[in-house]
């Protein structure tokens, strides 16, 4: 049997992959653009600080230079900063050339040295150093200070965050693709079992008639007229085990569709339950009202089979002595609106949109896919809708079928 929803199962699951690759390209693409830009305004701000220094080496007052630099200029700088000479020698005994860099204070000179050089060198491969000149009198320029500046903590923070994001949506991606194949393996079990359950319950009503008729046969083998029409009567229940045969095989392929009138195909079906109604041992009147000439475009062996599922449906959630089943049809202008109301025990509100999912089912037995099957039939073959209009519990419940025309 081929079912629906593989092909779109395959592109939800495309889709979700490539919305997932988007945000994380789009993400990363952001990203990059941010820490650039970060990038770039730090390298203002040594420049900045390089020009401070120049100003400091060149003014006549220097006292004043200096405190302006230190005040507005070195205290807000938040990233890692070292000072060289110009052959990127390194003062030791400067503290000051060494600005947020995180030092272990129990290291031997050497090896602080040797660090600080190694950590100049990852510097200037990320960033070039700022030179900062002196103009001598005869206009000579020399580099007085090589100014290395590495990424501060924020712009670390922000090279790494787009690929945690890629790692979480990858993370997602997995997560949801397994939960997403679990609950389809749920629903194709589900399927399955209730596929026999619904096999097991169509076959049941015609099945349990004949054993019926067999048995009043027997008692009234004698009787010609009796024979005659117990004869009749097995041969209808013999053709609906032909009609269900002939819909399972209709599952999966598209149905032929040819114009109706509702009313003749639905009391077809009345009919035939009105005569059987004594031997489900319920007290049940079944009503059929509406439009006698109301006419739409419906495969009638699948179209009965949906009202035998709804009428069915109705038999079991009967409970009381006196059961009532009606069904109204009403002829508008642009559809046919076909509702099959009951007096059992209704659905509860949080319960009514499960009762279309395959495999839901309220009892040990049945309807774990005849009202899936229904939907399918209304909704896939016959493009129109079928729902829950009205259900409460102990008041029954409203099926409302809507065809177009």
């Amino acid at each position: 049997m081929k079912m629906s929803g593989g092909p779109n199962t395959v592109r939800i699951k495309i889709a979700l992959l490539v919305i997932a690759l988007a945000i994380g390209v789009g993400t990363l693409y952001y990203t990059n653009e941010l820490v650039h830009d970060l990038q770039k305004r730090e390298r203002q701000i040594v420049q900045f600080f390089a020009k401070g220094l120049e100003h400091v080496a060149n003014s006549t007052d220097m006292n004043s230079d200096i405190t302006f630099l230190l005040e507005n200029i070195i205290k807000p700088i938040d990233f890692p900063v070292i000072l060289t000479d110009s052959e990127n020698r390194i003062n030791m005994e400067s503290p000051a050339d060494i600005k947020n860099v995180k030092i272990d204070t129990t290291m031997p000179k050497e090896k602080l040295k040797v660090f600080l050089e190694d950590m100049v060198k990852e510097m200037d491969a990320t960033n070039n150093p700022i030179l900062v000149k002196y103009i001598t009198e005869t206009a000579d320029t020399l580099i007085l200070t090589k100014i290395h500046y590495g990424d501060s903590e924020l712009i670390t923070k922000l090279k790494y965050f787009p690929y945690v994001q890629i790692i979480i949506a990858a993370i997602f991606i997995v997560t949801g693709y397994i939960g997403f194949s679990q609950i389809k393996r749920s629903e194709q079990s589900n399927i399955w079992v209730g596929m026999a359950k619904e096999t097991a319950h169509q076959f049941g009503t015609p099945l349990s008639s004949l054993m019926g008729w067999i048995e009043l046969l027997k008692m009234d083998y004698n009787d010609p007229v009796k024979v005659q029409d117990i004869t009749e009567e097995i041969e209808n229940d013999v053709e609906k085990l032909n009609k269900i045969t002939n819909r399972f095989s209709k599952i999966g392929s598209k149905p032929e569709l040819t114009e109706q009138n509702l009313h003749e195909v639905t009391t077809q079906i009345t009919e035939y339950f009105t005569r059987r109604l004594p031997q489900s041992g319920k007290k049940v009147t079944l009503e059929l009202t509406g439009s006698t000439e109301a006419a739409a475009k419906i495969n009638k062996d699948l179209f009965i089979w949906v009202l035998e599922n709804l009428i069915k449906n109705s038999l079991d959630a009967i409970e009381q002595p006196n059961g009532k089943i009606r069904i109204s049809i009403e002829d508008h202008k642009h559809e046919v609106i076909i509702e099959v109301s009951d007096n059992g025990k209704g659905i509860g509100l949080k319960n009514r949109q499960d009762v279309f999912r395959p495999g839901y089912s309220t009892k040990r037995r049945g309807w774990g896919l005849g009202l899936s099957l229904a939907k399918r039939i209304i909704e896939v073959y016959h493009k129109g809708k079928i729902l829950v209009k009205f259900s409460a519990p102990g008041e029954g419940t409203v099926f409302r079928i809507v065809l177009k025309k």
